[in-house]
């Protein structure tokens, strides 16, 4: 599919995949150890949310505005309802922050993050937005590859790999990359979003992953309507790798999502075992 996220930001998806980022980010921060953040598909950062895309698409209004507006929301979306907060002022939501801007706010002066973006004028608005930022490295390059060639060979570090699913290969390139950067180093952590569209395709990928033998994974979904059209993006999945147990910060913010922006909506968070 052809995917512009400008079109999308601040949306439900939006809303899983940056909630659930900065809960795991404030996880792996509260040791004080080193973290090394490569983001394999960036955006531009900053996404404004009165422009003609985000207007045209009515999905901020359906997302961000709504969840700023709730007096329901857990608590785990707290650090992305500040943030936003923060970024406007304090008041009406005009732009919306991507994970590259999010990322950037939370590292210490020890963290180091590379963002990735392959689209020439996307990598040019995401140095602009990130331009001054401390430990902040931009690259227009392929991501995928990048996160296998920078992966550091000791110490922590996370991958956050979330792809436009523009190309039938996404799905498979991500098992890849996974197993690259494990190779390099085996403690490798990974937050990875997809779509859900049809569950045949989401638990062919899950497959994939458990045939790779990779470590267990965290799986949430949340489903805004019933997997009834393919051809519609009927929810979103994060897959978290390796990484800390987050199961009960992840069934809250799939579980408002799902209940709270869904029609007929519905959230689940289960164990992937390794094989």
């Amino acid at each position: 599919m052809n995917y512009r996220h400008a079109f999308h930001a601040g949306n439900f998806a939006d809303l899983v995949k940056h909630a659930a980022l900065l809960r795991l980010l404030a996880r792996l921060m509260e040791d004080g150890r080193p973290l090394t953040v490569i983001d394999t598909h960036a955006g531009r950062g900053l996404y404004d949310l009165a422009g003609e895309e985000a207007r045209k698409s009515g999905e901020a209004e359906a997302g961000i505005v709504r969840l700023m507006g709730a007096k329901d929301a857990p608590a785990a979306f707290r650090p992305l309802v500040q943030a936003v907060a923060a970024l406007n002022g304090g008041g009406p939501v005009r732009r919306y922050p991507g994970s590259p801007w999010l990322i950037a706010q939370a590292l210490r002066p020890a963290d180091r993050y590379l963002a990735c973006e392959l689209r020439k004028e996307e990598h040019d608005a995401l140095r602009s937005a990130l331009k001054g930022r401390a430990n902040v490295e931009t690259l227009c390059t392929d991501g995928y590859r990048a996160a296998v060639e920078r992966c550091p060979p000791r110490g922590r570090a996370l991958l956050l790999i979330d792809p436009p699913f523009e190309k039938p290969d996404d799905y498979g390139r991500i098992v890849e990359t996974l197993e690259g950067a494990r190779a390099s180093n085996p403690a490798v952590q990974a937050l990875v979003w997809l779509p859900l569209k049809d569950l045949e395709t989401f638990d062919a990928f899950l497959r994939d992953l458990e045939d790779a033998g990779l470590p267990p994974a965290l799986v949430c979904e949340a489903r805004i309507r019933p997997l009834a059209d393919p051809m519609k993006m009927n929810g979103c999945a994060l897959v978290l790798w390796n990484g800390p147990d987050l199961a009960t910060d992840l069934a809250d913010i799939c579980g408002w999502v799902a209940q709270a922006l869904g029609d007929g909506g519905a959230s689940r968070v289960y164990r992937l075992p390794s094989s």
